[in-house]
């Protein structure tokens, strides 16, 4: 266990994140085969499934957010289930996002973004009724430079008081641009931790990252996975990951996840996982070692930000 940056939120280095659980569809590949029946009780009991799994295994930090469709709903039944009181794990969620689907995984949209304070102000209530207590960190969902939203003088008053309840206040980032994101989040400040995509195909944020964990900022990383890309099943068995895994009796997503483990300035990398089997498959990344020499071997994933993005972009929701 550590703490999140200078919060005092007691977090695991691994996290469980709650996309591939919420709703039938997401963007990560075998997704389908993962959720299996797509019955909203057969979900949850999915959910409880993994849920359980990942505490036995150690982990205490659980994000969520209001676009990933019950994910919030089935996280709070998890809870109360459980018997756990606040404090017991530390809960995050995101506001932003608005699920659109209808638990359809065909759906033109999946959700709609609109970081206005309209929203805000309606899901943190949405998010209070399903979580109540346990919401020990509020983050905006996906901020971008383009969007405004960190100069959105009406959102920094809400957060602001949100932060003076206590309340720890976030921001994610996403795009080709995320370094300068979080940079200009630091500049206007109100910030407790930043979640950042950062994996072995992109790594353009970590200077950027590096800064927010020397200002006292937890760091949360998010698809360290790449949405499926850095795994058994999107990894090349002829390739680099594969090999460096195989010369290590580990698998591709242990290592994938051991490279995140190793910077010095990431409190938390989540897992996306949608089955108890993929999750202990993650987990054992902590008893993976990382060193210089599986660096250089895997120097070469590394993508430009602008042809990762892109490239994400083209992954088809399952």
């Amino acid at each position: 266990m550590r703490t999140l940056g200078t919060t005092g939120l007691p977090v695991s280095p691994i996290g469980l994140g709650l996309a591939a659980l919420g709703r039938p569809g997401y963007i990560n590949l075998g997704h389908a085969a993962d959720v299996g029946d797509t019955d909203v009780g057969a979900m949850e009991r999915h959910a409880h499934a993994v849920l359980d799994a990942a505490f036995e295994g150690g982990v205490r930090y659980f994000d969520a957010a209001r676009s990933y469709g019950r994910g919030e709903a089935f996280l709070a039944s998890w809870l109360e289930r459980r018997g756990f009181s606040p404090g017991d794990v530390t809960v995050g969620s995101k506001w932003g996002y608005t699920y659109t689907a209808d638990w359809r995984v065909d759906a033109e949209d999946h959700e709609i973004k609109d970081l206005s304070v309209a929203t805000l102000r309606r899901q943190l209530g949405e998010t209070r009724a399903l979580l109540g207590e346990h919401l020990a960190l509020y983050q905006i969902h996906s901020a971008t430079l383009e969007s405004g939203v960190l100069d959105d003088a009406a959102v920094r008053d809400d957060l602001a008081r949100l932060r003076e309840d206590g309340v720890r206040i976030g921001l994610t980032v996403t795009g080709a641009r995320q370094a300068d994101t979080v940079e200009r989040a630091l500049e206007v400040g109100g910030f407790d931790a930043v979640q950042a995509t950062w994996n072995l195909h992109e790594r353009s944020a970590t200077a950027a990252l590096a800064a927010a964990h020397e200002a006292g900022l937890g760091v949360i990383v998010k698809e360290a996975l790449a949405n499926g890309r850095l795994t058994a099943r999107g990894a090349p068995d002829d390739g680099p990951l594969a090999a460096a895994a195989r010369g290590r009796g580990t698998t591709p997503d242990a290592l994938a996840l051991a490279a995140v483990l190793a910077q010095p300035w990431v409190d938390v990398v989540l897992s996306g996982v949608a089955t108890v089997d993929t999750l202990h498959s993650n987990l054992a990344a902590l008893d993976v070692a990382w060193d210089a020499r599986a660096d250089d071997e895997l120097a070469s994933l590394a993508e430009p930000p602008e042809e990762y993005w892109e490239r994400r972009a083209e992954l088809a929701w399952n």
